[in-house]
């Protein structure tokens, strides 16, 4: 009895962690995005593409499915980089149903401005863990979210 109280106290001061974490870094993503005159949902758009893209751009579904957002929500935010000189969107040459979207060289200077700011942050956050302390948590985190999903998925379903 005293063990599962110890573990259940131990789960509720992880997921408070993680609702902490999670509002420290939306608030330092509203700043990055601040300073280049967007939104965060933007920014973190930006950012997205920033990784996905290997040089051909990238599919707007492949960028929702990275924020865990609809696809119709990036197709509008797009839009408004585009308008804004931040993106680029071309039809994809595979399947011209598809767009693909990549940085202008506009969005790749700002997001480089900030790369100085951005590493001194990041090493005010993380510079206590080393690579192999990243990779040890990084591999941790990444099985919980999986089992988080299924556990979401059968609250849906009510299978919990």
């Amino acid at each position: 009895m005293a063990e599962q109280k110890e573990h259940d106290r131990a789960v509720s001061d992880f997921i408070w962690n993680v609702v902490e974490i999670h509002a420290q870094l939306e608030e330092i993503h509203k700043s990055w995005a601040q300073m280049l005159g967007i939104t965060e949902p933007q920014w973190l758009i930006l950012l997205a593409i920033e990784e996905l893209d290997e040089g051909r751009g990238v599919p707007g579904v492949a960028v929702a499915d990275k924020l865990r957002v609809h696809p119709a929500f990036v197709t509008t935010q797009t839009k408004k980089l585009e308008a804004m000189s931040f993106l680029n969107r071309v039809t994809s040459p595979d399947d011209a149903r598809f767009l693909q979207i990549s940085l202008t060289q506009k969005a790749r200077v700002q997001i480089t401005n900030l790369s100085t700011k951005r590493q001194a942050l990041n090493s005010e956050i993380f510079g206590e863990l080393d690579p192999d302390s990243f990779h040890y948590l990084n591999k941790r985190l990444a099985s919980i979210a999986k089992n988080s999903r299924l556990a979401a998925q059968k609250l849906i379903i009510g299978a919990v």
